[in-house]
């Protein structure tokens, strides 16, 4: 039939049975938000700001800072503007636009924390081959991969969805252009778009979830090992609190992603979503930098 799209903007839902709420969340969301932004920016500005910190290490913490900052940017900034404005319509590029930021810096964070997972690996189970396999060439390099990696995929599945019919209705029951929603609202045959986004969503976070369940249970094993009691709790404690992290990340995104129909759990993906934007971020400068430093002597 070709494409019938005839829809120019949309509308995001946002959270309709809180809206009367909506000065109380916008105050409790930007204060959040800012804290997020703040404490990931630190992070950044003190690893190019200090020659000590030039480390593969730190590296990639503020890499992942930097993810973060774009990640929360990418769909908080609208939400607030529902909150406090009311105002709800998006048009047709800037809601693909917002789609494409989030999944592909959502999908080469995954990527990353899977480079971390292997470099703590390294660290703690090969302390004395760590300088000269994991150097800052070898984590730059990383970091290039997954960020051309995650850009190669979620760039052919944005362009996919975005060549779909979109002809009515056009609310989208989301805080953001969530690529689920999205793929509902089409008015094509989208059995195969819905295929494709399930089979990346499986890659993206079972490859880098294996690999970080890999990493870690031989950190455990190198852990038991330590001859100190006290060291092997402290040890535990702190890496346990990365893991707390990682398990947010991982359960809300799997929860949201990876199931093939979209249809019938789009209202559900709202606060798992949320968790994923908001209160993840907000943590992992607090876990990633004051936890780090106790988790690498180990």
């Amino acid at each position: 039939m070709g494409n019938r799209t005839t829809v120019r903007e949309f509308t995001l839902e946002g959270f309709p049975a809180v809206q009367h709420l909506g000065k109380v969340l916008f105050s409790v969301h930007l204060l959040a938000y800012l804290a997020s932004m703040a404490g990931n920016a630190v992070i950044v500005s003190i690893t190019c700001a200090s020659a000590r910190l030039q480390t593969p290490m730190y590296l990639l913490l503020s890499t992942f800072s930097f993810l973060e900052c774009c990640f929360t940017s990418a769909v908080i900034p609208k939400l607030l503007v529902i909150f406090l404005l009311g105002r709800q319509k998006i048009s047709f590029a800037a809601c693909f636009v917002q789609a494409f930021v989030f999944v592909f810096v959502g999908a080469t964070g995954f990527f990353l924390i899977a480079v971390m997972s292997l470099d703590r690996y390294m660290a703690i189970c090969m302390p004395l081959h760590y300088p000269t396999i994991i150097s800052l060439r070898t984590c730059s390099f990383l970091i290039t991969a997954s960020l051309a990696v995650g850009f190669t995929l979620i760039m052919g599945l944005i362009v996919k969805v975005s060549r779909l019919s979109f002809c009515g209705p056009h609310v989208i029951p989301h805080f953001f252009c969530d690529l689920g929603s999205l793929i509902h609202l089409s008015c094509s045959n989208t059995r195969s778009t819905e295929m494709l986004t399930f089979g990346l969503a499986l890659l993206v976070l079972f490859t880098s979830l294996l690999i970080t369940i890999t990493a870690y249970s031989n950190i455990a094993v190198t852990i038991m090992r330590l001859p100190s009691a006290k060291e092997r709790q402290k040890a535990f404690s702190t890496c346990s609190s990365h893991l707390a992290v990682l398990s947010l990340i991982y359960g809300s995104c799997i929860f949201i992603y990876v199931k093939p129909k979209q249809a019938s759990r789009l209202d559900s993906n709202r606060e798992a979503a949320l968790v994923n934007t908001v209160v993840t971020p907000l943590l992992n400068p607090v876990i990633y930098t004051l936890r780090n430093k106790q988790c690498a002597k180990h």
